[in-house]
């Protein structure tokens, strides 16, 4: 049987974790599939850790905020040294949903290298992030298109399935600031087959988002700078 890690990254989630933990757990109980998963606290500053701790989940704790990337990577780390064969990346915040796994899993076993749960293939998600930051979804998505020939509708998604080719890549290789848009990226031009599938998303219950306009604006720039540079350095090698 396979070994699946989901891996759940944490950033200052204390009122989110112990929610978003359980339902993985409950999930597992009647997946089809024998799932485990991995907690990254990137060095939160709340009571994230004293939630892990008290609860006694499976965890790692960075000492140092290392970011989204970082933490992310960490955990693709965990799940290439401890020879998993498929790992799913999870947020901590609550956003995503777990009735979704499996089906990330079988698109996997058919054979594809990495998979995407994507709000907008088809209209199943009711969850809708503000205009800037659909304006630059759309951006990011045709930019990847321009520079990949491959279409991905939903860029920014950080609910992901990879396979054990892809875990060793990102394991060794994994940027740190904004990944998944670049990550795609990569993984189309290596020739790598990637597919999307429709999920529902929710919006986190507590906490915000620490991205705002002024962010949201430089992400966009910089995001598309990165996968334009990236995507040349591949032609390049």
């Amino acid at each position: 049987m396979k070994k699946i890690l989901i891996i759940i990254p944490a950033y200052n989630e204390e009122l989110n974790i112990e929610k978003t933990i359980n339902k993985v757990i409950k999930y597992n109980k009647k997946s089809k599939y024998n799932i485990d998963y991995i907690v990254i606290n990137d060095g939160s500053t709340d009571n994230t850790l004293h939630v892990l701790q008290e609860h006694n989940y499976n965890y790692i704790n960075i000492i140092n905020n290392l970011g989204i990337g970082g933490a992310v990577q960490t955990g693709y780390k965990y799940a290439y040294y401890n020879n998993y064969d498929i790992a799913i990346q999870f947020d901590g915040d609550g956003q995503h949903d777990e009735k979704y796994i499996d089906k990330l899993i079988d698109e996997i076993n058919k054979g594809y290298d990495f998979v995407i749960g994507s709000r907008f293939v088809s209209k199943l998600s009711k969850f809708r992030s503000s205009s800037i930051r659909r304006i630059g979804i759309k951006l990011l998505s045709y930019i990847i298109k321009i520079c990949t020939g491959f279409k991905i509708s939903d860029p920014t998604s950080g609910f992901r399935a990879a396979n054990k080719k892809i875990i060793e890549l990102f394991a060794n290789n994994y940027p740190l600031e904004y990944p998944e848009p670049e990550t795609n990226a990569l993984i189309i031009k290596k020739g790598y087959k990637l597919t999307e599938i429709p999920v529902e998303m929710h919006s986190r219950e507590y906490g915000k988002s620490s991205i705002n306009l002024k962010k949201s604006i430089y992400y966009m720039i910089s995001v598309s700078l990165s996968i334009i540079i990236a995507t040349i350095n591949r032609e390049v090698e």
